[in-house]
């Protein structure tokens, strides 16, 4: 469980991240996705499409209890995380549509996580089920300071520029806090959790990157904006995951189904660092690649002007 000084913190921790989303864009980028949509389209294809029912798919298969099944089942639902926008700059991938992925992904999940979640957790025990307007509410209240965040960059980009990099920051600092305060004490139950747990909380982000990069590949689009859409895919929004828990559940009901979304917050980390390190490399050999043939057909036109 997380104490109510922790859950607090976590709330205003969330409000700042939405704030740096929304100072991550402009109204002109709307624009823009919205002359080109296909990549977005492609993105909220996987994240509303793919991985709520690849969590499904997982829950079952490993045979999860309720109360995990309600957790993985969440995660899957979850718009994309902002984290994704780090890795995907450090990958060397589209870094616009990243965010524009998490953006519409967060736009739409007002409407689209109850309907996918209500769905998919519909066959589980009503004790377990989360209620759709404690969804709903969390959606709207963060949506306030994403809004306001647009509106800071438009008004001053070099502050929107600071509060963009201090909500991607705070991301990965959300994970940590979770870890730091909520590991040490459930440290027994997981040394008692079992095989499955750990296998869908991994398997989550890792099948995400896969199928996303294969949907995304199957649907017509470029290497380097597949591997965007991948990771965009995989990274969910853990945080939000776990406030919305937090504020549906208590006592020991609230620390089973907590399980999975800080697991997969820990683990989405690491396993999203190893795949950035794989797709920088691939990026940068397609680059000098580029690079070398540039050169090649430099020469050639040189020798036969010659």
């Amino acid at each position: 469980m997380l104490s109510d000084t922790e859950t607090k913190l976590l709330g205003v921790m969330m409000m700042v991240i939405m704030l740096g989303m929304g100072a991550s864009l402009t109204f002109k980028d709307f624009a823009i996705a919205l002359r080109r949509p296909a990549g977005i389209a492609v993105g909220l294809a996987c994240q509303y499409g793919l991985m709520p029912l690849l969590a499904f798919l997982l829950a079952k298969s490993l045979q999860l209890p309720p109360a995990y099944a309600v957790g993985l089942i969440l995660m899957g639902c979850m718009p994309g995380g902002t984290t994704s926008n780090i890795f995907t700059y450090f990958s060397k991938g589209a870094l616009s549509l990243s965010i524009l992925m998490t953006m519409s992904s967060t736009l739409v999940a007002i409407v689209m996580v109850p309907l996918t979640l209500a769905f998919y957790s519909a066959g589980i025990e009503g004790q377990w089920q989360i209620p759709r307007e404690n969804v709903i509410q969390v959606l709207v209240l963060l949506l306030v300071p994403t809004v306001i965040g647009i509106g800071l960059r438009k008004w001053n980009a070099n502050a929107g520029a600071v509060i963009e990099m201090l909500g991607g920051l705070l991301g990965v600092l959300v994970i940590l806090f979770l870890v730091v305060s909520w590991v040490p004490r459930n440290f027994q139950l997981l040394l008692q959790t079992g095989f499955p747990v750990y296998a869908g909380s991994i398997g989550l982000g890792l099948a995400g990157f896969a199928l996303g990069y294969g949907l995304s590949r199957l649907l017509r689009q470029d290497a380097r904006l597949s591997r965007t859409i991948s990771l965009e895919t995989g990274i969910q929004n853990g945080p939000l995951g776990v406030l919305i828990v937090v504020l549906s559940f208590t006592g020991t009901q609230q620390q089973e189904v907590l399980l999975i979304p800080v697991l997969y917050s820990l683990f989405i980390v690491l396993t999203s660092s190893a795949v950035t390190v794989w797709f920088r490399g691939i990026t940068t050999r397609e680059e000098r690649a580029r690079d070398r043939a540039k050169i090649g057909g430099a020469q050639t036109a040189g020798a036969g002007a010659r």
